[in-house]
């Protein structure tokens, strides 16, 4: 969008807020891509591994335990700003949220189907 186009909005302070609002999405897509690519398997959920905030994050962390692979983590709760931007990001409305290379394999009812049949073992392994 140029200066003239009728669709920018300008603050009081004369700042366009369109272009503004649009690197802002561009940086947190950006601090989202880095989590997810930091490790080959990698879990949004709230609270950490070692003290998880909900009942399904900590499903989440006992089936990777399990199957035994090494994965990173974010505690969602700790940033509000990528709580929701990985939701938008994902396109998937739930935590946790399991990625492996950089591609979501889904939240906790696909990660127990998966592993009670064997399959999240194959993918991850």
């Amino acid at each position: 969008m140029n200066d003239q186009s009728p669709f920018n909005i300008i603050s009081e302070k004369g700042e366009n807020i369109t272009e503004s609002s649009q690197a802002k999405a561009s940086d947190l897509n950006s601090r989202i891509e880095g989590l997810i690519n930091s490790s080959d398997v990698f879990l949004f959920m709230k609270g950490n591994p070692d003290f998880p905030q909900c009942g399904f994050s900590a499903n989440a962390v006992g089936i990777l335990n399990q199957v035994g692979v090494q994965f990173k983590s974010f505690d969602i709760l700790s940033d509000p700003e990528i709580r929701q931007g990985v939701k938008d990001f994902a396109n998937w409305p739930t935590y946790p949220q399991l990625w492996y290379k950089g591609q979501l394999i889904g939240g906790n009812d696909i990660m127990m189907e998966m592993y009670h049949s064997g399959e999240l073992e194959k993918v991850l392994k």
